[in-house]
């Protein structure tokens, strides 16, 4: 009866001390077991002085160790531990959605997709899919000022590694037929007119809420502008075609809006053409013509909203539902595309995968997966108050997936060279996984000297322990540091509260750049990280990496997060 109460208790013990890395209070596992088992509550006292023993013995337990006997004992509890806890926030329903959607996701060609574009294109996604109905990625590159034509192929490759569920590609630069043929019904209604005002000159009008000249020009003549328009026979800047709005509006933005304007240069790569149509006519037409039904991005677009809704009303058109969420602010990444246009030629960042940027493919580089970024993007939702972009959240969720299948292996920075005096031949037989011994050991044999972190030296410990090693006495003299072979029981290195340290064989190691947001760190690592290539693992003691090339004399990895 009491081996089977250790046992309960022992299961306990180590199933909180594997999920909160750390040994539990006497408290919280009788807490656990009488929760469970309310039959041992009449021997409580037994049950506390139990405990105590039970406790003792996971306190002299690596945390691979605890991991390793909780399988062996609850395989079933181990198994459910070890599954990725994935926490799904529901988003707000959308109205007007029962019978499906149409939704859109529209960047422009300026260069990758970046976090604030995963957020539209994931929100869009994930809508699409719970109700039903139709992605559409439409590509607004009408204007060739913020092409660039290798952004066409980069932004359909960052949509796929995202994951999202793609139904129709359109290009606006396949659509300015339409565009013009809509341009021309809207100046026949009576919505739009062709201004050739300079623009200071209409500037101030505007801003004294005073109608151009140009506004009372009769519909036949605005037709017969705008085909001058479109047959090149305005000069850049000479005419464009507004739309007709309020004059007394309070926000002078929205009087007279413009929705064609000419443009020499610089030449569009897939269009010849010299009259451009802009983003808010564009954005009304398509959103017309393609059926969208819901509209959700960010409230920075408010106002380009309220234009748009100009053009549906002197159309006729049903309005679709718009939902417009707060922004995001995301520290510690570039994402202005320009600026990273800008240090990609001078040389400050190696290309648009920098590590130091904010692209998606930067983050793929790293080694976070795109369900981690679908999963952040997912959390914060589409709520109106400004919040800040959580690097932790994606963090947390990216380990969930990458720590289940991430090999461990050594990596060494700074490393110092250590013969350790006095020590027997040993071989260390390492895990690549703790909680899958069936994936098998890495070899590490000790060979009289190794190489050990130079951080943890100048801290001066005067014992460490070498993990999956043994304990190692650390003395100083006037010529340096001194190391002794001082056993083999991990209990001691615990018991003196000795650093357990990562190490490598001197003669079997591998040159390493640990490349950072911060900056590379030079070490050195396992050979069996050979194989890693293309894959995320973790450098024990250090955090996870990604292994980007191993190729060269020295093997390169990208730092992901701890």
């Amino acid at each position: 009866m009491e081996d089977n109460l250790r046992s309960i208790l022992l299961v306990f013990a180590l199933q909180n001390a594997v999920k909160h890395s750390s040994l539990p209070k006497p408290g919280t596992v009788i807490g656990m077991v009488m929760g469970k088992h309310p039959e041992f509550r009449s021997r409580a006292r037994e049950v506390s002085a139990l405990l105590d023993e039970v406790l003792s013995q996971v306190a002299a337990l690596s945390p691979a160790e605890r991991e390793q006997q909780l399988r062996a004992l609850a395989p079933d509890v181990a198994e459910d531990m070890s599954r990725p806890r994935v926490h799904v926030k529901e988003l707000p329903g959308l109205e007007k959605a029962d019978h499906g959607v149409v939704m859109r996701f529209a960047p422009n060609p300026s260069g990758p997709l970046h976090l604030g574009h995963a957020r539209a294109a994931v929100l869009n996604d994930a809508y699409v899919k719970r109700y039903g109905g139709k992605y559409i990625l439409r590509i607004e590159d009408t204007d060739p000022k913020r092409v660039d034509p290798e952004a066409y192929g980069m932004v359909i490759r960052d949509i796929e590694w995202l994951g999202i569920t793609v139904h129709e590609v359109v290009y606006q630069s396949d659509r300015f037929d339409r565009y013009y043929r809509y341009g021309k019904e809207l100046i026949e209604r009576g919505g739009a007119y062709v201004c050739t005002c300079e623009n200071e000159q209409f500037r101030q009008l505007k801003q004294k809420k005073t109608a151009c000249p140009c506004r009372s020009l009769s519909v036949e003549e605005n037709l017969s502008l705008f085909d001058k328009m479109l047959a090149g026979e305005f000069y850049e800047g000479e005419a464009s075609v507004r739309v007709r709005t309020d004059l007394d509006h309070p926000d002078p933005a929205m009087r007279d809006f413009p929705a064609f304007r000419i443009l020499h240069q610089p030449l569009h790569p897939r269009i010849d053409a010299v009259v451009y149509p802009l983003m808010n006519f564009t954005v009304a037409v398509d959103d017309h013509l393609l059926g969208v039904t819901h509209v959700i991005r960010g409230k920075d677009h408010i106002a380009n909203t309220r234009r748009q809704r100009y053009i549906f009303d002197y159309f006729g058109w049903d309005v679709p539902v718009y939902r417009h969420y707060g922004r995001m602010g995301i520290e510690g990444v570039v994402l202005s595309t320009s600026q990273m246009r800008q240090g990609i030629a001078s040389g400050e960042y190696e290309g648009w995968d920098d590590i130091r940027l904010g692209t998606l493919r930067a983050l793929a580089r790293r080694g976070i997966s795109p369900e981690a970024v679908r999963q952040a993007v997912l959390d914060i939702g589409i709520g109106e108050t400004d919040i800040s972009f959580s690097w932790d959240n994606l963090y947390a969720q990216n380990r969930m997936i990458v720590d289940p299948v991430a090999n461990r292996y050594f990596f060494v920075p700074h490393p110092v060279g250590a013969e350790i005096r006095d020590a027997p031949h040993h071989v260390a037989r390492a895990l690549l996984h703790p909680n899958e011994p069936e994936r098998g050991t890495r070899v590490l044999p000790f060979t009289g000297t190794v190489l050990l972190p130079r951080q943890e030296l100048e801290k001066h410990p005067s014992l460490i322990r070498l993990k999956d090693l043994f304990n190692v006495k650390v003395s100083y003299d006037e010529q340096g540091y001194l190391f002794t072979y001082a056993g083999d029981q991990l209990s001691e290195a615990r018991e003196a509260k000795a650093p357990i340290i990562q190490w490598l064989p001197a003669d079997c190691a591998l040159p390493c750049v640990l490349r950072t947001p911060e900056g590379d760190v030079e070490g050195v690592c396992e050979t069996g990280v050979m194989r890693e290539a293309g894959s995320v693992l973790q450098f024990e003691r250090v955090g996870f990496a990604r292994i980007d090339d191993t190729s060269g004399d020295r093997i390169t990895a990208y730092f992901t997060h701890r």
